[in-house]
């Protein structure tokens, strides 16, 4: 099969053509279809992640991020604006529900029976 534009050789499962780009006759309109967005975990206090209040693994789980970044993030903001820093995150700790989810795995005790 051959590109009707540009004339490259083109492989038989092929979509578009790698020169030129034109859709072949295998590409179907669906085929560049965007995905369904996830829906968006809600903004709520990690009781379960928390280091002090659980906002910065909230805030962390609402934006799909690493929560270490955003503990470093919102520090160097604390520790930069100071007031407004921690003023931020004490409305957010007061404002965001708790979360209580199951608690982390390294802190589950192993019981045996003898």
């Amino acid at each position: 099969m051959y590109c009707t534009n540009c004339g490259l050789a083109l492989e038989e499962g092929d979509a578009f053509c790698s020169r030129c780009g034109k859709p072949t006759r295998m590409a179907t309109p669906y085929a560049a279809a965007p995905q369904p967005a996830r829906p968006r975990a809600p903004l709520a206090r990690i009781m379960s992640e928390k280091k002090i209040a659980g906002v910065c693994a909230g805030v962390a789980r609402y934006f799909e991020v690493d929560v270490t970044m955003v503990r470093v993030i919102w520090l160097v903001v604390a520790v930069c604006t100071v007031i407004p820093g921690f003023l931020a995150y004490l409305i957010a700790w007061i404002a965001m529900p708790k979360e209580y989810g199951p608690a982390h795995p390294s802190s589950e005790v192993a019981v045996t029976h003898s």
